[in-house]
């Protein structure tokens, strides 16, 4: 009967902001005051509620307006319907460089540009290999066959000497 509960959704009271975050984020907003814990407990209940209220008001704005999916315009305007319009433009910058930074993480991922050398120079270098490749590819091909080459001159040799003389060519 407990894993039946565990696979359950759990309540709206046990989602949370995890704390290690909440204190990081307290941390760098605060460097040099000192928060007591019940206010930090105050602090993450208070951001728990706002998310899942401004989530809620962004769900309805979504449901009315068809959608399945929940844009930062439905936030935006879920901020605005619920009174909190002064931090529309904030949460447009934050977006704005969430946007910024995962874009600059996608570029990250491409060593090209960490590189600093030019496509151009790149492309050249590239095909360089390329070449070499080939050289060194028709050098092996070439090693390959002359080694046939040899194994079935051997080979033949070898049928020669085990073949008996003809007796045609006795002159005698």
């Amino acid at each position: 009967m407990a894993e039946a509960r565990e696979n359950q959704p759990q309540p709206d009271d046990d989602l949370s902001i995890p704390r290690a975050a909440l204190n990081k984020m307290i941390k760098e907003l605060l460097p040099n005051i000192r928060v007591a814990n019940d206010a930090r407990e105050l602090i993450l209940n208070c951001c728990t509620e706002f998310i899942h209220l401004i989530s809620s008001e962004a769900n309805e704005i979504c449901v009315k307006q068809n959608k399945k999916t929940i844009s930062p315009d439905h936030i935006v305007t879920a901020l605005e319907t619920l009174g909190f319009g002064a931090y529309k433009n904030e949460a447009k910058a934050v977006l704005k460089e969430a946007k910024a930074v995962a874009a600059k993480k996608r570029r990250g991922s491409s060593r090209l540009e960490n590189l600093g050398i030019p496509e151009e120079e790149l492309l050249r270098q590239q095909q360089e290999l390329f070449e070499k490749a080939r050289q060194e590819q028709a050098l092996l091909d070439q090693q390959q066959w002359m080694q046939m080459q040899l194994a079935l001159q051997q080979q033949q040799q070898q049928q020669l000497q085990q073949q008996p003389p003809d007796e045609s060519d006795d002159y005698s």
